[in-house]
């Protein structure tokens, strides 16, 4: 047994919701605040500031919006055991 890991397997689409939102909330909160604000001298501070509000926002989202997702991708894909030879 691999005692090295924190959480068990059974909180995995949590963890992967709260990895997806942290990186996803930072990367976009820095592409807009730059966009807004340009390379000012304060951009980091500024920055962390809306990540925080971004991540706060998002994560919820993305642990509601998670199963309607993955019902809309089954929706378009196919099973590729379906497929003809």
């Amino acid at each position: 047994m691999n005692q090295s890991k924190l959480l068990p397997k059974k909180y995995q689409p949590i963890v992967f919701s709260f990895f997806m939102a942290l990186l996803m909330s930072g990367l976009m909160s820095l592409v807009v605040t730059t966009f807004n604000m340009g390379l000012v001298s304060n951009l980091v501070v500024i920055w962390l500031k809306a990540w925080g509000v971004a991540f706060s926002v998002a994560f919820p989202i993305i642990i509601v919006v998670t199963p309607i997702v993955r019902k809309l991708s089954d929706l378009v894909l196919r099973d590729d055991s379906d497929e003809d030879i």
